[in-house]
Order: structure tokens, then sequence, then C-alpha cells
């Protein structure tokens, strides 16, 4: 199975551009099955924070209506290369993604 989380931080100048891709089905709840025609259980990430250096930097509370796989892209001030950027996720069942990037 591939990594559930994929990250990627670059300097542009003073500021580094953070790019985070987390492979997560992010269903409503809203959706029926195909087959049996009942609702798809809800299970979507409901908590991102991103650290620099250990320090937060982004706390967002995610809902439902995140598409599936959700990729999001931040930028930083104040950043330099070497330092780490660190990003959590979980989701509304409880389950953690955690990943590290070094600015390069």
């Amino acid at each position: 199975m591939a990594e559930a989380m994929k990250m990627r931080a670059t300097m542009e100048g003073d500021v580094v551009d953070v790019k985070v891709l987390i492979q997560h089905e992010m269903e409503t709840g809203l959706r029926k099955d195909a087959k049996t025609e009942k609702l798809i259980p809800a299970h979507f990430i409901n908590q991102f924070v991103a650290t620099l250096n250990g320090k937060t930097v982004l706390d967002s509370q995610w809902g439902g209506g995140i598409a599936k796989n959700p990729y999001t892209g931040f930028r930083i001030k104040g950043a330099k290369p070497g330092d780490k950027i660190g990003v959590n996720a979980v989701d509304n069942l409880g389950t953690k993604f955690d990943g590290e990037v070094v600015i390069a």
C-alpha cells in the first residue's frame, strides 16, 4: 500500500510553499451504496494541523464536504532550508495521519 500522506516543501524567496496529499475516502454520510441502497457511514478528516519546527502554524477543522484524497497547499513566511514541517490529521473515526518533510 502506498503512503497515506505525501508532502513537499520548497522555498520561494523567503517563503516556503507546502503541498500535502492525503489518501482518504472522505465520505459525507449522505451518499447511498449503489448495490444496497443504504447510506454509507460518514468517514472524513475533521482536523488538520501543520507545524514548523514543532510550533503550530496552521490549525484547521474540516467537514464532510472535502473531496476524496484531499490535496491542500499553504505558505509559511520566516522558514529556512533545513527546517521541519509536520502535518497531523485526524478523521472522525480517530484514524491519525502524520507526515514530516524537511524544507529543501
